[in-house]
């Protein structure tokens, strides 16, 4: 029997590369995006004790030097959650174009897979009927030869 060789195999094993770098770079996008949540959640926890301190503060001895304190820590903790969003905006925007490419990679891949599948089934159909044809003629020269005796 003849070895499958299948022409576009480079092609296929590029592809395959392609395919697990997009997954890594989705799976590196998606970790990042996570992160930037993380970091946004530690701000409104922050923000959450800084308004609870400006509470305190308001309802205890009337200090102004740290009520305007707090009012500055309370401007500044709004000023970086908003810059946090707009991080995690743009780490969204990534893990969605890390989608969009993994799920090409993935395609194109596919696409190469029913390549070689077709193509080996073809390579087996010809292997069948050579075999075929060389058993009929096995069969017809042993039928030949008791003819002859």
């Amino acid at each position: 029997m003849a070895r499958f060789i299948f022409a576009l195999q480079n092609v296929l094993n590029m592809k395959e590369k392609v395919e697990a770098q997009a997954k890594q770079e989705f799976a590196t996008a998606t970790g990042l995006l996570e992160e930037q949540k993380q970091i946004l959640d530690g701000l409104y926890q922050r923000k959450e004790e800084i308004f609870e301190e400006g509470r305190q503060l308001i309802n205890g001895k009337l200090d102004f030097h740290d009520i305007e304190n707090n009012r500055l820590a309370q401007e500044y903790v709004e000023r970086k959650i908003e810059e946090q969003k707009v991080n995690v905006n743009k780490a969204e925007a990534n893990v969605e174009r890390a989608r969009r490419k993994m799920t090409d990679a993935v395609a194109d891949k596919k696409t190469y897979d029913r390549l070689r599948e077709k193509a080996f089934d073809e390579f087996m159909l010809e292997e069948n009927r050579a075999e075929s044809k060389v058993v009929d003629e096995l069969t017809s020269y042993t039928y030949g030869q008791r003819v002859k005796v």
